[in-house]
């Protein structure tokens, strides 16, 4: 939601600043919009009429007279245009059509496999995209973003992967120039625990400013959400702990020397490679997270001790960014509360207690929707940002 005080803050606030105020969807006249902002009531009437005209504000109905007619009230029409999703992983994809508000309107996944190759799996993405809004009697014209997001490291400026290990053939390439290819709107790429962060936010802890989302799955990444704002970093690279270098612990089943990467020890891939080792058959997180829930010992120890490990970098980060919320994603999370109960032994030993004095740790509750709804929040922080606003209103 967007704090309506905002609007007061700006000298002289255009027709995008005063929509920042009308998008938490509570209606209101144009003599508060005047109150809120400091502005003439001309002012403030001649841009909310520019914001009817692009369709992004409607009117909705009046409110109560103190005497003459009664005041006309605006809104928030979250309907003037539609957002296409798409949340790409390993082994599938997840295409939804949303509203600018965010919400979902239909969606649909299905397999595939993202070591095809961009092309092949992003011509699957645009065909079942094209299929929503088909099926939804949605108006190609009326879409105006689309927000993707892959498994793998992004420079987002660019919307290019990066050396992403999971992606052969990915590297560098235009995923957004080829979208456009087929649709002619801004197209945003993020990683996929970038989107996952934005997501479980708006879903489960929308009132929190200070966030981290942890994936543990095939990798291992962070989603860091600090001052209500996704941070990336300066290349895009920002939350990339499974190549944090993790030392030796004492009170790590680990040999002395054995330093290696956060996901090299802790990831679904290496519980699974340290069960063979013991004899037991894994070759995934699948298998991982199967074992745990069947109540097999050695599965249950491996997966507790990978959240100490895990523990063992988000105490640093605990230190660094004093988040109020933990949230612990991915596959081996859903295994039960074993990978968390490692993660808080150990966060909460090593961390600062002012910093863990009001943190909770918790497992996701976003669901399965939670990546193409970040997607979708991507793309609309981005078109409906103050200053695209007023472009578009100059244009008109």
């Amino acid at each position: 939601m967007v704090d309506a005080a905002r609007g007061s803050g700006a000298a002289n606030p255009g027709a995008g600043e005063i929509f920042q105020i009308l998008r938490d969807g509570r209606a209101r006249t144009k003599a508060e919009l005047a109150t809120l902002t400091g502005l003439a009531r001309s002012t403030v009437s001649t841009r909310v009429d520019a914001l009817l005209g692009l369709g992004l504000v409607r009117p909705a109905g009046e409110a109560v007279s103190t005497g003459g007619r009664p005041p006309a009230r605006v809104a928030f029409n979250p309907l003037a245009g539609f957002v296409l999703a798409i949340d790409l992983g390993a082994t599938h994809a997840t295409v939804a059509v949303a509203d600018l508000s965010g919400q979902i309107l239909d969606s649909l996944t299905r397999e595939l496999d993202i070591a095809d190759g961009p092309e092949p799996v992003l011509d699957i993405a645009i065909a079942e995209g094209r299929r929503l809004l088909a099926r939804g009697q949605r108006d190609a014209e009326r879409l105006v973003g689309i927000g993707i997001g892959v498994p793998g490291p992004v420079e987002h400026s660019t919307g290019r992967p990066t050396n992403p290990p999971i992606m052969p053939g990915w590297d560098r390439f235009d995923v957004p120039g080829y979208v456009q290819n087929a649709f002619d709107v801004p197209v945003l790429v993020d990683n996929d625990v970038n989107i996952l962060a934005l997501g479980e936010h708006a879903i489960s802890w929308p009132g929190v400013d200070d966030l981290v989302f942890v994936k543990v799955s095939t990798g291992i990444g962070a989603g860091i959400i600090s001052g209500g704002v996704l941070q990336r970093g300066a290349q895009g690279s920002a939350g990339d702990m499974g190549h944090v270098h993790v030392p030796y612990s004492h009170d790590s089943p680990r040999p002395p020397g054995d330093e290696r990467d956060l996901e090299a020890i802790a990831s679904g891939t290496a519980v699974a490679a340290d069960l063979r080792a013991q004899g037991i058959d894994a070759t995934g997180s699948s298998d991982v997270v199967t074992l745990v829930r069947a109540g097999n010992t050695a599965a249950i120890a491996a997966t507790r001790q990978a959240g100490r490990e895990v523990g063992e970098v988000l105490s640093t980060v605990v230190n660094m960014l004093n988040p109020s919320i933990i949230v612990i994603g991915g596959s081996i999370a859903r295994a039960g509360e074993h990978l968390l109960a490692g993660v808080r032994e150990v966060v909460y030993r090593r961390s600062i207690p002012l910093a863990t004095q009001h943190l909770g740790i918790v497992q996701s509750q976003a669901g399965e929707r939670a990546g193409v709804l970040g997607a979708a929040i991507m793309v609309t922080q981005h078109v409906l940002s103050p200053a695209n606003i007023d472009a578009r209103a100059v244009r008109g």
